[in-house]
């Protein structure tokens, strides 16, 4: 397929979304089942497209002054690949599988129309209702933290250290063009570009050996940071697929206690043939079976338990960019009941002197500092670890990523503009 061909599918496919409601991901897979012509470059090139004007939805129907999807997508070359108006002339010529030709007030949006003074939600390219949380997490530079928050994300990858050192995968896998991650000791990065396929990762010797796991290098700090150590008796609370849970076992060096469980025993499908292959020998996961507790034997003996818990995921917008525009203010309410349930569960279960570590993949306020600050007033034998602490794990990158990462009284804050990571946040609580 031609660019041109392609700019015309994804335009197509923007008219599917928004005439049927289905999410992007459905929507293009059943574009390629139906064009099996189409090769994997194009497919890719395509779905490139499609994401980056799902990111920049609201700023490109404003720039084009028209919210067609046609417009949208115009609006998008514009704005997020930089492209001229006459370049994108040159791909709407109008010929065989191109798009018909600008109209006078396309060329002169694409030409004059800027951002100076659209809304913040709309430079931004945020739903509108979402704009108070994010002035309160960010005031002034919301417009740029959402901006950043709507950019590509890198592929991370996680070196599992009871298999293998980060130099040696390195250079098992220098032809993806991997280079170390900034800020995690154990992550690598590989930067995709507009129209880069995601690599086959799950075919490399090193994935299918257990040496590396796709996980982004926020989620690996965010782990770091609740400083697991061998021997000690840990919980995964919301442990899902099993990312974190892979990651603590790393940290305790395959010595101590580690428990998995999750409230949704779907969720945990995948932990199974993921810790085999990871090699990790000291996992137990429970999965819920009925009314009973999973955790009925444990009385106040955990040294940690930590929460990855259920939130909106803002954190996320990059990866999942049509998410925002679906979520509705009642999913953040949902979200808060579900984090006060999890915390006052969690709490049980920690031994004194033992910790929490409460993590989201959001930046909305509600689910993070004032979450924490409502779990202290129910429960004053717990103390918020002064984050200055808790980043001592990190090393000699512990300075740095002060200066980096948003600091609050309750925790760390990190953001695709300040850490180049998704959002997330974390808080460590100690048991008195």
């Amino acid at each position: 397929m031609t660019p041109a061909a392609r700019l015309s599918a994804a335009i197509e496919l923007i008219e599917t979304i928004d005439a049927q409601r289905v999410p992007a991901a459905k929507a293009l897979k059943e574009w390629g089942t139906a064009h099996r012509y189409a090769g994997s470059g194009d497919r890719a090139a395509i779905s490139g497209l499609i994401w980056d004007v799902l990111r920049r939805r609201a700023s490109s129907a404003w720039i084009m002054d028209n919210d067609s999807p046609r417009a949208r997508t115009l609006g998008m070359l514009r704005l997020e690949r930089g492209m001229t108006a006459d370049a994108i002339s040159d791909l709407c010529h109008g010929e065989r599988f191109a798009p018909e030709p600008l109209t006078p007030a396309e060329r002169a949006a694409l030409t004059s129309r800027t951002l100076d003074a659209a809304p913040a939600h709309i430079a931004g390219d945020y739903p509108e209702w979402l704009d108070g949380y994010l002035a309160q997490a960010f005031g002034e530079d919301r417009v740029a933290e959402a901006t950043a928050m709507a950019s590509r994300a890198p592929l991370d990858l996680r070196v599992n250290t009871l298999k293998a050192k980060r130099e040696k995968i390195l250079g098992s896998i220098a032809h993806l063009g991997a280079v170390l991650t900034p800020w995690s000791p154990i992550g690598l990065r590989i930067e995709l570009g507009a129209d880069a396929r995601n690599p086959g990762i799950h075919a490399e010797e090193d994935f299918i050996k257990g040496a590396i796991e796709v996980q982004d290098e926020g989620s690996q700090l965010a782990a770091l940071l609740s400083a697991a150590k061998p021997g000690e008796q840990v919980i995964d609370l919301c442990a899902g697929a099993g990312g974190k849970t892979l990651a603590l076992a790393a940290m305790m060096q395959g010595k101590g206690r580690l428990i998995a469980t999750d409230h949704d025993k779907r969720q945990l499908a995948p932990i199974y043939e993921r810790l085999s292959r990871a090699g990790v020998h000291n996992a137990d996961v429970r999965t819920p079976k009925g009314p009973n507790d999973t955790l009925s034997d444990i009385h106040a003996s955990a040294d940690l338990v930590l929460i990855d818990a259920p939130c909106t995921g803002t954190g996320t917008w990059r990866r999942n960019p049509d998410a925002k525009w679906r979520m509705r203010p009642g999913a953040l309410e949902v979200r808060l009941k579900d984090q006060i349930e999890v915390l006052d569960r969690a709490a049980a279960l920690v031994k004194p002197g033992g910790r929490i570590a409460y993590i989201t993949c959001s930046v909305l306020p509600p689910e993070n500092g004032e979450q924490v600050r409502a779990f202290v007033a129910r429960h004053p034998e717990f103390s918020v670890v002064p984050p200055e602490q808790t980043a001592t794990v990190l090393w000699d990158k512990a300075e740095e990523f002060a200066q980096a990462a948003l600091k609050s009284n309750e925790g760390w804050l990190m953001t695709p503009r300040r850490t180049g990571t998704d959002g997330f946040f974390v808080s460590v609580l100690k048991r008195a």
